[in-house]
C-alpha cells in the first residue's frame, strides 16, 4: 500500500478517536433538528424551488447585479471593492485598517475571510485580530482550523474548552458548565469589542437593489462588531449577491432549518451600511454621529467568476453555506471537516469550493469521502447536485493524476480492465471502476477464485498494491451466473403471462448474490409476470463511483441500447439493486441523451416498488410466501430513501405477515467500494456500527437480518456475523 494511503488511514483513525464522538453527536443532532423543523413548513419543497430559482437568476445575471449593487452601496455612502483574488482582497482590507490607524480588528464569523487567510495577513502587520464568534474564538485560542461550516468548533467537547480556558486565562474560579464558559467568553470578548478600531463581518446575502446585507448568527456578535466600531468592512464572495430584499424571504426561512434545525436563527440582522447608529467611544463614554461611520464592501472573485462559466462547478455558487450537506452525510458525521474538508470548506459541497478556489489538488485530499448516496441533494435547501460535482472533480483528478508509486502494477490492471478512461487513473479506482471484468473472471474461475482471494497472501497483496483492506471479506463469486440460470430454465411463457417485464441483472446479482435474482424471478412469475433478462449487466455505477465518467457513459449507453427497445415495446424495467435504480432515475440524465434517460427513468422501478404496485392492482398476494409472523430486522438502502421508495418494501412485508422492525440509520457505511478501501475502512465500520447497534438490541438480536442493497448486505453480514438476505428472498414462493 502506498505511503499516502497509510498516512491518510492513520490520520482518520486519530480523528475518529479524538474528535469523532463530539462530531457525531452534534451533526446528528443538527440533522434530526432539520427533519423536525422542515416538517412544520407548509410547502418545504416549494420554498426550496423558489430559493434555487433566485440563485440561478442571480448567478446568471451576476455582472448586471454587481453594477446595480455598486450604485446602491455608493448611494448609501459606502464603497464597493471587487477583488480579483485573495491577495487583492487582503491588500485592500490592510489599507483600510492602516488608514484607520487600526490596532485591533474584531471579526464576526466569516468563511470567506478564512478562505483569504485575512487574520494571518493582518497579524503580520502587527494588528490584534479577535474573533467574536464563540466557536471561532475558541479555535483562535487553540490555534486550530474550523471543522464545520456553521459550527466551527463542533469537534470540541465542553471539557476540552474548559481546559483550554483554564490554560490560557487561569480564571479565578473553575469553569465547568456551558453557562459558565459562555459567560466568561462574553465578558472577555466584550472588553475586546469596546477597544476595537475596525469591525469585519461576512454577509450571508447582499441585495443588489439597496445594498442591504443579511447577517444570520446565533450569538448577535455580528451586530456588536458593526455597532462598536467606526469602520465596518464586510467581506463576501460575489455569489452572495441576490437581486432584491424581497428575495431574502425563502432563504431566511430555510437557512436556519437546514443548518442547525432552528426555525429561525437567534439573530437575523438586515443592515444597509453605513448603519444609522451613532459611533461609540467606550473609553470616553461619548457618542458621535452616524456621519462618522465608514463602510467598505469587499466582494471577492478568487475563482468564482471562472466557476460561473464552468457548467459542472457553476451549481456550487448556489450554495448558501448552511451545512445541511455536512450534517446529512454519514461519513462527515464520523470525521468532520478535519478529514472531510480542504483549506477552508468542508463536507460534500467543499469539493466544488476547493476545486474552484484552490484547485483540484486540494479537493483530491478528501473528495473520495463523498460516496454519492445523494442524501445531501434532498437536504440541500437549493437542491445542488453535490454528488455530481464530486464525481466531476474526481474525474478531473483522475485525468491529471499519475501516482508513480502505483506505476509498477498499472500495466497489469490496465490490461485486465479495459475502459474508456486514461491510463493514469489510480490503480485502486481503476480496479473498482471495472468490477464487471473482475466479476466475470471471478465467476469463470470459481470456486478457486474465492479460495485464493481468502488466503492471507492474497489479502496482503491486495492491500499492498491496490489498497483493499485485508480485514474486509471479499465477494464470493458464483460459478453459475444469474443470467446462465435464467437461460437454462423454462420460465413463465409470454402467452400465459398477464404482463412482461425486463429484469435488470446488475453485476452483484449476476455474479455474487445470485439467489436474490432467482427469488425475484420466482416472485414476479408467481404474480403472473413473465420475465426477460437482457444481455447487459454493468450499469455504469462502478466506474461512476470512481470518477471514471467516460467509462460510466460508455456503460450507460450500452444499457440504454439494450433496454430502450423493450420500453418502446411496452415493457417495464425492474431493478433489483437500489443504487442502479437511482442511476436510471438521476445520474443517467448526465450520461445519456435526453430521450434515452427519460425513457428509462419513467419506466424503471425498484423491485419491491413494482411488487407493491402489482399487489395494489389486483395481483394475488397469497401466491407469495406467508411470513407467519417471522421476526425481521430490516434496513433500507440510502438510495431508496432519497427516491422515497423504501416504504414499498415495508408495506409488502407487512402485507405478507412479517413482523418487521426497521432501522432508522440512514447509511450502512459500506457504500460499494468505499468500505473495501484501506484508508476508509475505519470510517466505514464506524458508520456501520451505528446501524448494527440497532440490530443487537434485546428486540432485534434474534431477528432475521434483511436489507435491500448489495453494500448493506455485505456490511451487515461482516459486522454482525449473522446471515443477511434481500427481502425478495423472504417473499419468493418455493
Amino acid at each position: 500500500m502506498s505511503d499516502a494511503r497509510t498516512t491518510k488511514a492513520e490520520h482518520i483513525r486519530h480523528i475518529l478517536e479524538t474528535e469523532g464522538a463530539a462530531i457525531e453527536q452534534n451533526t446528528q443532532g443538527f440533522n434530526d433538528g432539520r427533519y423536525e423543523s422542515v416538517a412544520d413548513l407548509e410547502d418545504y419543497e416549494g420554498l426550496k424551488r423558489e430559493a434555487r430559482e433566485i440563485k440561478e437568476d442571480a448567478i446568471e445575471r451576476l455582472p448586471e447585479l454587481l453594477d446595480d449593487l455598486r450604485e446602491a452601496v455608493e448611494a448609501n455612502g459606502g464603497t464597493l471593492y471587487l477583488a480579483d483574488d485573495a491577495a487583492d482582497a487582503n491588500e485592500y482590507v490592510r489599507q483600510v485598517v492602516d488608514d484607520a490607524d487600526g490596532e485591533r480588528v474584531v471579526k464576526s464569523k466569516s468563511m470567506t475571510t478564512e478562505e483569504l487567510e485575512l487574520n494571518t495577513v493582518l497579524e503580520t502587520d502587527g494588528v490584534d485580530v479577535v474573533e467574536t464568534d464563540l466557536g471561532e474564538w475558541v479555535l483562535q485560542l487553540a490555534d486550530e482550523a474550523p471543522s464545520h461550516i456553521v459550527a466551527p468548533a463542533i469537534h470540541k467537547s465542553r471539557e476540552s474548552i474548559a481546559a483550554l480556558f483554564e490554560a490560557r486565562f487561569d480564571p479565578d474560579q473553575s469553569l465547568e458548565s456551558a453557562e459558565e464558559l459562555t459567560r466568561f467568553a462574553r465578558e472577555r470578548l466584550g472588553e475586546q469589542l469596546a477597544d476595537a478600531d475596525v469591525g469585519v463581518t461576512g454577509a450571508n446575502f447582499v441585495t443588489a437593489d439597496s445594498g442591504t446585507m443579511a447577517l444570520v448568527t446565533s450569538e448577535g456578535n455580528a451586530r456588536k462588531t458593526v455597532a462598536a466600531t467606526d469602520v465596518h468592512v464586510a467581506v463576501a464572495g460575489v455569489e452572495k449577491v441576490v437581486p432584491t430584499v424581497e428575495d431574502l424571504a425563502p432563504f431566511l426561512e430555510l437557512i436556519g432549518r437546514s443548518g442547525t434545525g432552528q426555525d429561525i436563527t437567534s439573530y437575523v440582522s438586515l443592515l444597509t451600511p453605513p448603519v444609522g447608529s451613532p459611533t461609540l467611544d467606550f473609553a470616553a463614554d461619548e457618542r458621535g454621529t452616524p456621519d462618522d461611520r465608514e463602510f467598505h464592501l469587499v466582494l471577492v472573485d478568487n475563482g468564482r467568476l471562472a466557476m460561473r462559466q464552468d457548467d459542472d462547478l457553476r451549481e456550487t455558487l448556489y450554495c448558501i453555506r448552511c451545512s445541511a450537506c455536512s450534517n446529512a452525510c454519514a461519513n462527515f458525521q464520523q470525521v468532520g471537516g478535519h478529514v472531510f474538508g480542504g483549506e477552508t470548506y468542508s463536507g460534500g459541497i467543499a469539493t466544488g469550493w476547493e476545486a474552484g478556489v484552490e484547485g483540484t489538488d486540494v479537493a483530491a485530499e478528501f473528495n473520495d469521502l463523498c460516496t454519492g448516496c445523494s442524501r445531501c441533494v434532498n437536504a440541500c435547501p437549493v437542491g445542488i447536485d453535490i454528488p455530481w460535482i464530486n464525481t466531476v472533480v474526481r474525474d478531473r483528478i483522475n485525468r491529471g493524476d499519475v501516482d508513480a508509486d502505483e506505476g509498477a502494477v498499472e500495466w497489469l490492471v490496465e490490461g485486465l480492465t479495459p475502459d474508456a478512461d486514461p491510463s493514469g487513473v489510480d490503480v485502486q479506482k481503476r480496479l473498482f471502476g471495472n468490477f464487471g471484468t473482475v466479476a466475470r473472471l471471478g465467476s469463470a474461475t470459481a470456486p478457486l477464485s474465492n479460495w485464493v482471494a481468502d488466503t492471507d497472501v492474497a489479502r496482503a497483496l491486495a492491500e499492498r498494491f491496490v489498497g483493499i483492506d485485508r480485514r474486509r471479506d471479499l465477494p464470493q463469486f458464483q460459478r453459475e451466473t444469474f443470467r446462465e440460470w435464467v437461460s437454462a430454465r423454462d420460465g413463465l411463457a409470454l402467452a400465459d403471462a398477464e404482463r412482461t417485464v425486463v429484469l435488470f441483472p446488475d453485476l452483484y446479482t449476476n455474479h455474487v448474490q445470485v439467489e436474490r435474482g432467482k427469488a425475484a424471478v420466482r416472485t414476479l412469475e408467481a404474480l403472473g409476470v413473465a420475465v426477460q433478462v437482457p444481455d447487459v449487466t454493468a450499469s455504469g455505477r462502478a466506474p461512476l463511483s470512481q470518477g471514471m465518467i467516460a467509462t460510466a457513459r460508455e456503460r450507460a449507453e450500452a444499457v440504454a441500447e439494450a433496454l430502450v427497445p423493450h420500453v418502446e415495446a411496452g415493457y417495464d424495467i425492474v431493478v433489483i439493486e437500489p443504487s442502479d435504480h437511482a442511476l436510471f432515475q438521476r445520474e443517467y440524465e448526465k450520461l445519456l441523451d435526453e430521450p434515452s434517460h427519460e425513457a428509462l427513468a419513467a419506466n424503471s422501478y425498484e423491485l419491491l416498488e413494482y411488487v407493491y404496485g402489482l399487489l395494489a392492482n389486483g395481483a394475488d398476494a397469497d401466491e407469495l410466501a406467508d411470513g407467519d409472523g417471522e421476526r425481521v430486522a430490516y434496513h433500507s438502502h440510502c438510495q431508496q430513501r432519497t427516491l422515497g421508495v423504501e416504504r414499498y418494501t415495508e408495506a409488502v412485508l407487512d402485507e405478507r405477515d412479517f413482523d418487521v422492525v426497521t432501522s432508522d440509520a440512514e447509511c450502512c457505511g459500506m457504500a460499494g467500494s468505499f468500505g473495501y478501501k484501506q484508508e476508509y475502512y475505519d470510517v466505514s465500520v464506524a458508520v456501520g456500527e451505528d446501524l448494527t447497534a440497532q440490530f443487537r438490541t434485546e428486540e432485534t438480536a434474534d431477528r432475521a437480518v434483511v436489507a435491500s442493497g448489495t453494500s448493506c448486505l455485505d456490511q451487515l453480514e461482516d459486522l454482525l456475523e449473522r446471515p443477511s438476505r434481500h427481502p425478495i428472498e423472504l417473499l419468493a414462493p418455493e
